[in-house]
């Protein structure tokens, strides 16, 4: 780990003495390997619900926490950032995870995982009939998550954006391509079931957001890769979602749709909520101009039985940034 950046005394100081108490350093421990909410951290510690907040407020006044809402539960992470963040980032990593009250702590943690885990299962289960109805219409997944691997690349990935996490597959396939990965879904339930599983596969630092996809919970421009995986069926207005999708790309930065080509499902809007019924290459092409990028590959998968849906990946750039961009592994390919 490099050494931390020069930081402002006072701002240390109150850092320091925010930190300097037995529940908060414990705290702060856990939230080096995870975001939680306080009924996580309660029941961690087995402290009371008031006493916990308490001393969350007072690290988030020192600016070691941050704090974000999904539906009715909040949840913390460390904060990121120079300066005293950083600081901290380098005492809690010389923490020692072997001393017997942080490891009771992690032990106590991870029978609260579990507990998520199988709630989340539970809930999953219920809608796993209809989606396995709907993964036998198209190619296998593992057809199409290899595609995508293929048109994203060895790139390197700054910062993930996934659109619509769902429960959190994207993020399970291209974090670990990526320094930082973000999620954000409307759905509360759906981000605890995205939670558990990417906790499970050993991705907990995975940052997840609850927020409307017309107007994203995250900064704009930052992110080098956005994520829209059958997404913009779902939606009223899928040309808005791909303009905001858009206004999250750093200059030069990538935008994935992967949706279904046109198809006459009818059972699709009934039974599953689906808003449009595909999307041909001419209406992406358009949608990716009207929000600043430019179309760089398009790839249909299907099977070859006219009944099925055909999956189409869209791979646009945003055209801020001027210069060649190899296409190697993202030429325009129909199955």
């Amino acid at each position: 780990m490099k050494p931390p950046s020069p930081t402002r005394f006072e701002p240390l100081l109150e850092a320091l003495k925010a930190a300097g108490e037995e529940t908060r350093l414990r705290i702060l421990a856990l939230l080096a390997v995870g975001e939680f909410n306080v009924s996580d951290l309660t029941e961690t510690l087995g402290q009371s619900q008031p006493r916990i907040s308490r001393h969350l407020k007072l690290l988030a006044e020192a600016g070691l926490v941050e704090r974000h809402r999904e539906g009715a539960w909040v949840f913390f992470r460390l904060a990121d950032g120079a300066g005293a963040p950083q600081v901290l980032r380098t005492v809690l990593a010389s923490l020692d995870r072997r001393d017997p009250l942080l490891a009771s702590d992690q032990e106590r943690l991870t029978q609260v995982r579990e507990e998520r885990s199988r709630a989340a299962e539970r809930f999953f289960a219920q809608l796993a009939p209809d989606w396995d109805r709907l993964r036998s219409l198209h190619v296998p997944e593992a057809a199409v998550e290899a595609a995508i691997l293929e048109v994203v690349g060895a790139r390197p990935v700054r910062a993930l954006l996934d659109l619509g996490t769902g429960t959190g597959r994207m993020l399970q396939l291209l974090a670990p391509l990526a320094d930082r990965a973000v999620g954000v879904d409307a759905s509360p339930a759906m981000l605890a079931v995205a939670r558990a599983k990417l906790e499970a596969a050993g991705l907990a630092r995975i940052e997840l957001r609850q927020g409307d996809i017309h107007a994203l919970p995250v900064e704009r421009g930052v992110f080098d890769l956005v994520v829209l995986h059958q997404v913009l069926h779902f939606l009223d207005d899928p040309a808005r979602a791909l303009r905001e999708a858009a206004a999250a790309l750093a200059p030069g930065g990538r935008l994935l749709v992967v949706d279904f080509a046109p198809h006459e499902h009818e059972f699709l809007r009934e039974r599953h909520q689906h808003r449009r019924l595909g999307f041909g290459h001419e209406q992406l092409e358009a949608w990716f101009d009207e929000a600043g990028l430019d179309l760089r590959a398009q790839r249909d998968l299907a099977t070859g039985d006219k009944a099925h849906l055909t999956v189409t990946l869209s791979l646009g750039r945003d055209r801020r940034l001027i210069g060649d961009w190899p296409l190697k592994a993202e030429q325009s390919e129909v199955a």
